[in-house]
């Protein structure tokens, strides 16, 4: 649906020239939830605007359902943007104009006949779950409502492609939640691909397919979301995998030597993560009994991503330094990758 091939934008300030993109290929399936993060001024933003043209790259070209956009005239550009809808962290709705009317617009701009208008319009309240805020004005509206009517108006016009600039930053994590959840209603309903940019790994986690990770203009990691959340290649995905639970503090409590992570003689800090099959099995308890060692667990977490479970825990390794040398490699052995902290 969306093919990104080198693509590159510079930005001339009074200060210099910057360079927010560089060189980035991307494809992204018809269908699917794309996700792109990256921490602030990482180029995430600029990017997903280059997929529109509402910034125009100063070399590579972009592809949308098989129309070269870079390629296109002005008047052929704003047609083919039609097929492309967008929401903003900030909303940008009309404060004057009611929800219908705020959803309506992009329907008067085509000059429908007002009764498609409002058929359309009133589909798409029923959609977002906000048939009682038709003749409401935006100042009426919730954070969590205002995102609804904006995804309304983005979707309007039937495009085939929505474009999410942290659509959710704005909001609180329940609310967050609920936008998410309808997003993914909308991709299940509609069969709309969808790009989401984030610097949470929390959103992509819970919606995307698959993810790209941005870092000074450049795309560093890509790929299904299960394989980068269970093994991140670049620092800055492991920061952001990091970001999502309490493992990272295990080092800061060993540098900080927290008396939670003090250890005795013989033992052993060591931080685990399994998925798939692994992670439904009593790995621990088995090693406990069967090499004779103590397993006091710290902190721990289990999340499904994809139908896959993936387990985290941080804990201590008590018992004959044979014994715990035997477990930890039974452990690997069995698909658990295993970092030593301390000893």
């Amino acid at each position: 649906m969306i093919r990104l091939e080198n693509v590159s934008k510079t930005f001339h300030t009074e200060s210099g020239a910057v360079a927010a993109v560089k060189n980035v290929t991307l494809h992204i399936h018809a269908g699917e939830i794309f996700g792109i993060i990256g921490l602030s001024g990482a180029g995430k933003s600029t990017l997903v605007r280059c997929i529109n043209l509402l910034e125009r790259p100063d070399s590579g070209t972009v592809t949308v359902d098989g129309r070269t956009l870079t390629a296109l005239d002005d008047k052929a550009l704003r047609h083919a943007r039609t097929s492309m809808g967008m929401i903003f962290q900030q909303f940008n709705l009309m404060p004057s104009r009611t929800v219908f009317h705020n959803i309506a617009w992009p329907l008067k701009k085509q000059k429908l006949p007002a009764e498609q208008i409002a058929a359309r319009v009133r589909e798409l309240l029923e959609l977002v779950d906000l048939t009682d805020k038709e003749n409401a004005y935006p100042s009426q509206l919730s954070g969590g409502q205002k995102q609804r009517v904006a995804i309304a108006r983005a979707i309007a016009s039937s495009p085939k492609v929505l474009l999410c600039d942290e659509a959710t930053s704005a909001l609180d994590p329940a609310t967050t939640r609920s936008i998410l959840a309808l997003l993914k209603k909308i991709n299940r309903t509609l069969g709309l691909t969808i790009v989401v940019i984030t610097h949470e790994m929390a959103v992509v986690k819970e919606i995307c397919d698959r993810v790209a990770v941005m870092e000074n203009g450049f795309i560093v990691e890509q790929g299904d979301v299960l394989d980068v959340f269970s093994a991140p290649q670049a620092t800055v995905t492991k920061s952001f995998v990091d970001s999502t639970g309490n493992l990272s503090k295990l080092t800061e409590m060993v540098e900080e030597q927290s008396p939670v992570v003090a250890l005795k003689p013989g033992e052993v800090l060591a931080r685990l993560k399994y998925l798939g099959r692994s992670a439904d099995q009593a790995l621990i308890s088995r090693v406990s009994r069967q090499f004779d060692v103590d397993c006091n667990i710290i902190f721990g977490s289990m999340e499904v991503i994809r139908d896959a479970t993936i387990g985290n825990l941080g804990l201590i390794f008590s018992g004959e330094p044979d014994n715990v040398r035997d477990a930890v490699k039974y452990l690997s052995e069995n698909n658990v990758q295993i970092e030593v902290i301390d000893r």
